[in-house]
């Protein structure tokens, strides 16, 4: 294996989410890292399979890009839609650390959905209610959570990274130029 072949696969990563209370919640197969800076890890894959906590196993038909944030409480996956256009879908969830190999973060229940139309909803308040008594969150950390949902939303209607489709397609692109087949030189 040449050197370029050799750094192309060890830019493969998986991710792993968890609850509050340490346990796993679920992990996806391996995305291509393609940028990572002081703030952000971007990850992309052309459809991912998905292992839930139960063994459930699931796939993605989405090509997607996987921000995932150092400092902010929030993570951001942007689906390319069949018929067009990009969804995104923001977990409310501890800032990512890179352990052992695995980016991993906590998801605190709490969602957020950007469609192509630019209709936003709030997903799984209910669970969120259900989950700060269940796993213990307290007061300030609870806040936390809901700031950070009111941030994603702050940074929604002011589409800025990671909410602008442009910026999306052109690290998508990236990731399709990065990825592209090494021709056979003999």
């Amino acid at each position: 294996m040449n050197e370029k072949q050799d750094a192309r696969f060890a830019r493969w990563i998986k991710v792993q989410a968890y609850k509050h209370d340490g346990s796993l919640h679920r992990q996806w197969s391996p995305s291509f890292v393609v940028e990572e800076t002081d703030d952000y890890w971007v990850l992309c894959s052309r459809g991912s399979s998905v292992t839930e906590n139960n063994g459930r196993r699931w796939v993605t038909r989405e090509h997607a890009v996987f921000i995932l944030f150092k400092k902010k409480w929030m993570n951001v996956i942007a689906m390319f839609k069949e018929g067009g256009g990009i969804c995104y879908y923001v977990n409310i969830a501890s800032p990512a650390v890179l352990d052992n190999g695995y980016l991993k973060y906590i998801d605190y229940d709490l969602d957020v959905k950007l469609y192509p139309d630019m209709v936003v909803k709030t997903l799984d308040e209910k669970e969120f209610e259900r989950h700060v008594d269940t796993y213990g969150y307290g007061e300030k950390l609870t806040k936390v959570i809901l700031g950070a949902k009111d941030k994603v939303l702050s940074m929604i209607s002011e589409r800025v990274f990671p909410f602008v489709d442009e910026d999306i397609a052109k690290l998508f692109d990236e990731f399709s130029l990065m990825t592209k087949p090494i021709p056979n030189r003999k």
